[in-house]
């Protein structure tokens, strides 16, 4: 992504026409370095200090009118990316623990200021929303159109705010105005009672962290996580888990760097490790991780030496059946993914039997030139996995129709079962089709597909734009097995744990709800003609297994989801924004009692990946 893009999130993902109707739109209203017209010429009192612009709730007071000569240090200054500007912070403070010293002057320029600058700001007060209008983000109050005036150089900071597990508190956020569809922002901030309420008291301030545990990768974007209370819902490998939407892990906090990569490249780290000495730096909001340190001065990481995992392989009589996001594979990326994925099957997941993959893109990947086949990917990995020391593995899909399952355009992303022939068969039942839904019929006393493999209810709206399953009929030691590949509807379009919404707005759940009643009712059509029968459904749900996704799939006893099995501290497949969580799922049909589940974590804890899931793994005895 262009890092004019990342350093200003609301303009990520729009073309020219679609910048300028961001910003026409944050300009009218106020919310983007500018003035609402209504409020243009009005000015605020003399002397008007930094504590008064921020104010007592998360909008300031003054928004749309102009300040003058606003007097503070300046304590951290950002010269890249489009939202140029800079942080100063007046050291004399009101004593009001619900008013923020800081604040950000936003430039559009590189700022001519340096860090230690006694300086006084004129300009037009604002609210600036990361992500856009409709994002339901928290807005960050700053300065812009400033004029600047430097007084004195070589000044002394003030005393950075400490942020610890005792600092913030235990409760996350209040609960919303109803009045306001639940929004946050006129509420009075109580910053002893809840976190967001805390950092927002002190947004735009100079904060300090001291060592603290990675909970979040570094990523691309040169970012990681932190957590200032390592005994919040902690992980076995030294994550922090997000076991509800009501137990919120309120000591994350995101680490980003003012030093250019050229004077100090950022530290790359693993969940797990930690953060060592001072973290200090102006604290900011950001679209893509909340409340974030923008740090002057950055720690040292301390790896803590977590290793990939490996599971065991599959004993005698077992059948082993594992699902796996493999990230857009197609056969234009470098033979080191295809070498890294294959290496995974076989030494970390021990060659499974069955292998669901999701994410399996066309043979030309994003070109969108119509092309929907996918048997040179699938070659070139099995192909991997073979030279890996793995099975020649077989595989059967069906291919969508073009640009009518989602995913990056042209792609044309689906599901595959890969299985090795030696170990397994596969029952093929020829019609399956892209737009041919497969179903249940009895077949000597026992329940079969009508194809196989074949899609599940493809004319459900639930599947419009998303990705299908695929249902396959399997035999292992004479005994029948249904597997039922999913990859549903992502999570983009629901507001962040940090939105000015509480509790936030989740409004892509709406859509995985239908597609796991979907699911739900052929594994049900699949039981009624055969109430014994083997039936695993699995892949990238897209939710968590408290979500009422997860209730929908196991309505009325018809599923099981095999990582409940699990110990609380292990129940993860996903790092995002520094929680460790559950997106991949393997469910199970009530005859298949006794199990071994293991999520296999590879992937989601490190800096570097080969996929950004953890593939999951089930090995039962039919």
């Amino acid at each position: 992504m262009p890092s004019i893009l990342r350093s200003f999130p609301s303009l990520r993902g729009g073309g020219s026409h679609a910048v300028a109707a961001v910003v026409a739109s944050a300009l009218a209203a106020g919310l983007l370095a500018g003035t609402s017209t209504a409020a243009a010429g009005a000015e605020a009192p003399a002397g008007t200090r930094i504590h008064d612009i921020q104010g007592t709730t998360r909008t300031s007071p003054l928004v749309g009118q102009q300040v003058k000569d606003v007097e503070g240090i300046v304590i951290g200054v950002r010269s890249y990316g489009s939202s140029r500007g800079f942080w100063f912070q007046d050291p004399q403070d009101d004593a009001d623990p619900a008013t923020s010293e800081g604040i950000f002057v936003y430039t559009g320029s590189t700022p001519t200021v340096a860090v230690g600058d006694a300086v006084k700001v004129s300009g037009t007060v604002g609210e600036y929303v990361p992500g856009g209008l409709n994002s339901g983000n928290q807005s960050i109050t700053q300065i812009s159109k400033p004029a600047i005036t430097v007084v004195s150089s070589g000044n002394a900071l003030p005393a950075p705010v400490v942020i610890s597990a005792r600092s913030v508190p235990s409760a996350y956020a209040p609960e919303g105005d109803p009045a306001a569809a639940n929004s946050i922002n006129a509420l009075p901030l109580k910053p002893r009672s809840y976190a967001l309420d805390y950092f927002e008291s002190i947004e735009g301030s100079n904060v300090r962290i001291g060592t603290s545990r990675v909970v979040g990768a570094t990523n691309a974007y040169n970012e990681l996580w932190v957590t200032v209370k390592p005994k919040e819902h902690p992980t076995r490998r030294g994550g922090t888990l997000y076991g509800s939407y009501t137990s919120q892990n309120t000591g994350r906090l995101q680490i980003q760097s003012l030093i250019p990569l050229a004077q100090q490249p950022f530290p790359k780290a693993n969940v797990g490790d930690v953060l060592t000495g001072t973290t200090e730096g102006p604290l900011d909001f950001n679209q893509f991780g909340g409340y974030t340190i923008t740090a002057r001065t950055l720690g040292t990481v301390d790896p803590c030496g977590v290793q990939p995992e490996k599971a065991r392989a599959q004993r005698r009589g077992e059948l082993a059946i594992a699902t796996y996001n493999v990230e857009n594979l197609d056969p234009t990326d470098p033979q080191e993914k295809f070498d890294a994925l294959a290496k995974a099957v076989v030494d970390n997941l021990a060659s499974p039997d069955i292998l669901t993959l999701e994410e399996i893109q066309d043979n030309n990947g994003a070109k969108n030139d119509g092309t929907v086949a996918a048997d040179e990917t699938l070659k070139k990995f099995t192909a991997a996995i073979a030279a890996a020391g793995g099975p020649s593995y077989d595989w059967r899909a069906i291919d969508p129709e073009n640009n009518k399952d989602g995913g990056q355009p042209g792609g044309n992303i689906r599901q595959v079962f890969l299985f090795n022939p030696e170990r397994v068969s596969f029952t093929d039942r020829a019609g399956g089709n892209a737009t041919t839904a497969t179903g249940v019929v009895r077949e000597k006393g026992r329940a079969a597909l009508t194809f196989s493999p074949g899609r599940v209810d493809p004319a459900n709206t639930a599947w419009e734009n998303s990705r299908k399953p695929l249902a396959g009929e399997f035999v292992f030691r004479g005994r029948t097995v249904f597997v039922i590949a999913n990859h549903f509807g992502s999570k983009g379009g629901d507001e962040g744990l940090a939105s000015q919404h509480q509790p936030p707005v989740r409004s892509s759940e709406v859509k995985r709800i239908q597609q796991a009643q979907a699911v739900n009712s052929f594994v049900k059509d699949i039981l009624k003609v055969q109430r014994n029968a083997d039936v695993v459904a699995l892949g990238d749900i897209n939710d968590f297994e408290f979500s009422d996704t997860a209730k929908a799939l196991t309505d009325g006893g018809a599923l099981y989801s095999a990582i409940k099995s699990l110990p609380r501290k292990e129940r993860y497949s996903y790092v995002y924004q520094g929680n460790s969580q559950v997106l991949d799922q393997i469910l199970v049909s009530p005859s298949i009692r006794r199990f071994s589940y293991d999520s296999v974590h590879i992937n989601a804890e490190f800096a570097d990946q080969n996929s950004d899931h953890d593939p999951q793994l089930l090995r039962f005895k039919p």
